[in-house]
């Protein structure tokens, strides 16, 4: 399964969209995700961002064995892109060892 984290953009075909983090978060549960593209601002920050669901696969790669899906950000949110593929960056690191 592909999922799609966005407030705005129109879902690309074959990616199954959710609206905020808690709910991508309930799909990587099920160990079904082989891929998933994040956003980081989703209109309501009290609800969480993009980097949430980074936060969350780097602590269940660093203390469950987690293995993550292939993640991207198409956020154009800058500074918040920057922060997010730093934090891929360590999910990579991790998964590896």
């Amino acid at each position: 399964m592909k999922v799609y984290l966005d407030d705005e953009r129109e879902t690309p075909e074959g990616w199954t969209r959710v609206y905020w983090p808690d709910d991508a978060i309930e799909l990587l549960r099920t160990g079904q995700v082989t891929e998933i593209s994040l956003d980081h601002d989703l209109g309501d920050d009290n609800r969480g961002t993009g980097y949430d669901v980074v936060k969350w696969i780097e602590e269940q790669v660093a203390t469950n064995h987690f293995v993550p899906p292939k993640i991207k950000v198409h956020s154009a949110n800058i500074s918040a892109r920057q922060k997010m593929e730093l934090g891929i960056a360590s999910i990579h690191r991790l998964a590896c060892r």
